[in-house]
């Protein structure tokens, strides 16, 4: 940025920079710092918890339950029989940490079997029972 000088006639550049405004920006960040590196200094404690260094406890298998058409249990695409599904859901329900108990229905099976299983889920125990379902 050049100015012309306001005594000069002959056009010619004055090529001094003005320091003013940069001496003064430079006081204020000067100040600035004055005030807040105090301020830094002085800390509040804080009880931080301990981190632990022991392994989180392995997530259970997931149990899929499916009912078929037919209205035929699977237990993990292996075909189970009323009472022997009881049974696995009483050994399920057993196993600390308990799995969940995935339930599939297909759409053309009666509702009254796949109430079957909740019922029977429920009386052996089991906490955690989700529907699978499709899009």
């Amino acid at each position: 940025m050049a100015f012309s000088h306001p005594e000069a006639d002959d056009g010619e550049v004055l090529s001094e920079i003005n320091m003013i405004p940069l001496i003064d920006v430079m006081l204020v960040l000067l100040i600035v710092f004055i005030i807040t590196v105090p301020v830094m200094k002085h800390s509040v404690n804080v009880d931080l918890p301990q981190a632990s260094t022991q392994a989180n406890p392995d997530k259970p298998d997931t149990v899929r339950l499916s009912v078929d058409a037919q209205g035929q249990f699977h237990w993990n695409e292996a075909p189970v029989s009323d009472e022997e599904l009881d049974a696995r859901l009483a050994q399920a329900a057993a196993q600390t940490p308990q799995p969940d108990l995935h339930i599939r229905g297909d759409k053309a099976v009666r509702y009254e079997r796949v109430a079957q299983a909740m019922a029977s889920a429920q009386r052996a125990g089991v906490r955690k029972l989700a529907f699978v379902t499709e899009p």
